[in-house]
């Protein structure tokens, strides 16, 4: 029988397992597999779902990351509240390696990925406010109560990868707006608000972006390194949201699709 979760987390780079005790879980999507079998545990009284974004030995770089097939099973197992922690890069020199940021808002700067489920039919979803504000708020609280200082506001631009930007790319992210930067919170996010799910992120800052200072650059050693370091202040903030999370939904997120004639049969 197919387990039932009510949360989930989407973990990123260096957080490819987080429950203890959990039941595995292989679920077909008319997508294909997810990026690995769904570990399911319980929090509490909350049952929790995770799935590693990249997979457990980190095959899918960004541009491959099954993202479809990813909430789609998460959908399919009962999940409507997602928590998708992921490793950025600062935009700003007072963001810096081991800071936390709570984004309300997303630049889409990547290419040629598949960003919809709603291949045929015109299904218009809101996407103004790209997260959830009650996750956002139980993350806010999570790193108060786990004494993590953490930025609460600031756009993060997603790009395609999986190279790191140049300098000039880095500049023009900090004048447009942009706090971090990654390379996985789009299109996941806006997927999310297709299968009106509530969709909420943590960013953890691994390194400063290339325009902002320093001479070297970004490295992925650095990024591993710099996550590594922190997860354990994230696994503690991440456990907190999840047995505090209102369960009952009355956000914007849970009427993503009222009054929409859908074109798929949604899980």
């Amino acid at each position: 029988m197919t387990a039932r979760a009510e949360l989930a987390v989407i973990g990123g780079s260096g957080l490819y397992a987080l429950l203890d005790d959990a039941t595995e879980h292989v679920v077909d999507t008319p997508y294909g597999p997810p990026s690995d079998p769904i570990t399911v545990a319980t929090v509490g009284d909350r049952t929790v779902a995770f799935l590693p974004r990249h997979g457990r030995n980190h095959r899918f770089p960004p541009h491959k990351i099954p993202y479809r097939a990813n909430l789609w099973a998460l959908r399919a197992l009962g999940v409507r509240q997602i928590l998708a922690p992921c490793a950025v890069g600062g935009l700003r020199a007072e963001l810096g390696p081991g800071s936390f940021v709570i984004p309300d808002q997303l630049i889409d700067r990547t290419s040629g990925r598949i960003q919809t489920f709603y291949d045929d039919g015109a299904v218009h979803v809101n996407f103004a406010d790209p997260y959830c504000p009650v996750g956002r708020r139980t993350l806010e609280s999570a790193a108060t109560s786990n004494e993590i200082a953490t930025t609460t506001s600031g756009a993060m631009v997603v790009i395609e990868g999986p190279r790191f930007s140049t300098r000039a790319e880095s500049r023009w992210f900090t004048r447009i707006g942009g706090a971090v930067v990654n390379m996985t919170g789009y299109p996941e996010a806006v997927l999310a608000r297709e299968l009106a799910l509530c969709y909420s992120t943590i960013a953890l800052v691994t390194d400063l972006d290339a325009g902002v200072e320093g001479d070297q650059g970004v490295t992925q050693e650095e990024v591993f390194r710099v996550f590594g370091e922190n997860t354990a202040r994230l696994r503690g903030l991440l456990m907190d949201a999840l047995a505090t999370i209102p369960l009952d939904r009355d956000c914007p997120c849970s009427h993503a699709l009222d009054g929409l004639k859908l074109p798929i049969d949604l899980p």
